[in-house]
């Protein structure tokens, strides 16, 4: 969806260029078509993409972990086995 706060700048900087003009229609008319072409994007807010990074380190981190732990139980049960035989 379309961020507001990035239609609101637009929207703004749109409206000082435009003041001093009578093209009001015009303003409506490009925050309309703004908005549909940014509707149309696969786009996200800061605030999701923060908690996705979030949520992609924390997963880093415990794939890190896991990595060790597996190591660590393989160095021990390769040790193990010649000690079976």
């Amino acid at each position: 969806m379309a961020n507001p706060k990035i239609l609101d700048e637009i929207g703004s900087k749109v409206s000082e260029l435009l003041a001093n003009s009578p093209a009001k229609d015009l303003e409506k008319n490009a925050r309309a078509l703004l908005a549909s072409g940014f509707s149309k994007l696969d786009l996200v807010t800061r605030e999701e993409f923060e908690v996705q990074r979030e949520v992609l380190a924390h997963t880093r981190e415990k794939l890190a972990d896991l990595e060790h732990r597996v190591a660590r139980l393989e160095a021990e049960l390769a040790a193990r086995a010649p000690a079976d035989e």
